[in-house]
C-alpha cells in the first residue's frame, strides 16, 4: 500500500506559461548583463541550483554563495510580478486527484518532490491555490542532485509517517524521464504523465509503473493499493 505521494511542481501540478524560465532569464540579464544566459539549456526535471550553476560555468562567473543569492533574489522578484501576467494553469485533473487521495480511507502523506527552490515552490503553487495541500516536501534548494532529494524527501515522509518507508510505499507522480530516474534511485512507484513536455511514448520508453495523458479520470484507490 501507497504510504506517501511525492508530486512534481512544473509540468505536473502546473503550467506556469514560462513564468519560471522567462524569470531565470530576467535575472540573469538584470543582474550579471547575460540576456542569453539560458539560451540551449535543458528545464525540464532539473533543480534550479543545478541550472544556476550551468548557467554561471557558461559565462565565466563565479559559483559562490553570493552570487546564487543574488540570482536568487532577482529570480523571485521577477517569478512573482510575471506568474500573473502569463495565463498558466493548473494541469488536468490535479485538483480533483490530491482531493481523491485526501479522502481514502487511510489517506497516504502527500509531499512535493520539486528541483524549484522552496521559495519558488511556494510562489508558483500559490498562485495557483495548490501550496496548502502540500505540508512539506524536498526542495531545490535541499540538495543540488534531483535523485538526492528523493531520498531527502523518502526521510521526510518516513518522519511523518512515524516509522522509515520503503520504496514500494512511495509513488512519485511527475511528467519527465528525470522524474522516473529520480523515484527509481529510491526504489518508489511512478506515475508519468504527459502534460508536461514529454510525450506519452517518451515516458512509457523508460518504464515507469504507469504512463497516462493526464492525471484526469485516475482510480487513486487502485493506483495507491487501498
Amino acid at each position: 500500500m501507497i504510504r506517501l505521494v511525492l508530486f512534481d511542481i512544473d509540468g505536473t501540478l502546473i503550467r506556469s506559461g514560462g513564468a519560471g524560465v522567462k524569470s531565470f532569464e530576467r535575472a540573469f540579464a538584470t543582474q550579471f548583463n547575460l540576456p542569453q544566459a539560458t539560451k540551449g539549456i535543458q528545464f525540464a526535471g532539473r533543480t534550479d541550483p543545478s541550472l544556476v550553476r550551468e548557467c554561471f560555468t557558461r559565462a565565466g562567473i563565479e559559483s559562490s554563495a553570493e552570487n546564487f543569492q543574488r540570482f536568487y533574489e532577482a529570480y523571485l522578484h521577477w517569478l512573482e510580478r510575471l506568474l500573473p501576467q502569463l495565463g498558466g494553469e493548473t494541469c488536468p485533473g490535479v485538483v480533483n486527484l490530491i482531493e481523491s487521495i485526501l479522502q481514502l480511507p487511510s489517506p497516504p502523506q502527500i509531499g512535493l518532490l520539486t528541483g524549484n527552490i522552496r521559495p519558488g515552490a511556494q510562489l508558483k503553487l500559490s498562485h495557483y491555490g495548490l501550496w496548502d495541500y502540500f505540508p512539506f516536501g524536498a526542495f531545490g534548494d535541499d540538495n543540488e542532485n534531483r535523485n538526492e532529494l528523493a531520498r531527502v524527501a523518502q526521510q521526510r515522509g518516513s518522519e511523518r509517517c512515524g516509522r522509515p518507508l520503503s520504496g514500494d510505499e512511495i509513488l512519485v507522480i511527475g511528467d519527465t524521464p528525470l522524474d522516473i530516474a529520480c523515484a527509481e534511485a529510491i526504489g518508489a512507484k511512478i506515475l508519468a504523465v504527459a502534460t508536461g513536455g514529454h510525450s506519452l511514448c517518451e515516458l512509457e520508453v523508460r518504464r515507469p509503473t504507469w504512463a497516462v495523458a493526464s492525471c484526469a479520470g485516475l482510480d487513486i484507490a487502485q493506483l495507491c493499493g487501498a
